[in-house]
């Protein structure tokens, strides 16, 4: 699987993104649905998608957590930091949610659609002390669940063209089209050739074909 961005980034990631939510939700009293909306609207998002190295290792969760309000309400958030020997319940949420975007590489705003602020707080006691691997298998389901569509169907439904036209255009076998689309058939397993002769097609990178 491809990941959103070098690994080497990625517990940075899960620590920040974990003390932003605690501090947003637990010191500043902002409600964590909002705070999650918050940040998939901002900037900061984005940029911690792409595991901008900058953002994820030069910011603390607190500093994340008031430019995300501050840039999407215009309020600040000037509580004091709270002194706290345990992680939180939001904290865990961040923590597992920045470590699932960076294992699948989708969009913080996906995942939080798929899995909303309130159904985290219920995977918090059976899962919080399970290995991090448990959640992102459980988030996997849930996201292809909401996302039903493989990615080759959006891009071919885009783009205006039937299976057997795509199979024409492309010479990678209408069977093979079919079963990718239904999952019968991973295309992440698929030959670097076939990927390539589909991406041709629509004109899009060969990672765009490629399910998170």
């Amino acid at each position: 699987m491809i990941h959103a961005y070098q690994e080497i980034y990625r517990s940075k990631a899960q620590s920040v993104l974990g003390d932003a939510f605690d501090y947003a939700v637990n010191t500043c009293h902002v409600p964590g649905r909002d705070f999650v909306e918050q940040f998939i609207a901002s900037s900061l998002s984005k940029r911690m998608e792409n595991g901008e190295p900058a953002l994820i290792c030069g910011k603390s969760g607190i500093e994340i957590a008031v430019e995300v309000v501050l840039e999407t309400t215009g309020k600040e958030l000037r509580q004091e930091p709270r002194e706290c020997f345990a992680r939180s319940k939001e904290y865990w949420i961040g923590w597992s949610a920045a470590y699932y975007q960076w294992y699948s590489g989708r969009k913080y705003g996906e995942i939080f659609r798929a899995l909303p602020f309130e159904d985290l707080q219920n995977m918090y006691e059976p899962l919080h002390e399970a290995d991090i691997s448990k959640f992102a298998d459980i988030a996997q389901a849930r996201l292809r669940e909401y996302f039903p569509e493989t990615n080759l169907k959006r891009l071919r439904t885009a783009y205006g063209c039937t299976q057997a036209e795509l199979s024409g255009r492309s010479g990678v076998s209408l069977r093979s089209i079919q079963m990718y689309e239904q999952r019968n058939k991973d295309i992440n397993k698929a030959g670097a050739e076939t990927v390539y002769r589909l991406a041709k097609v629509f004109g899009c990178a060969m990672e765009d074909l490629l399910e998170k």
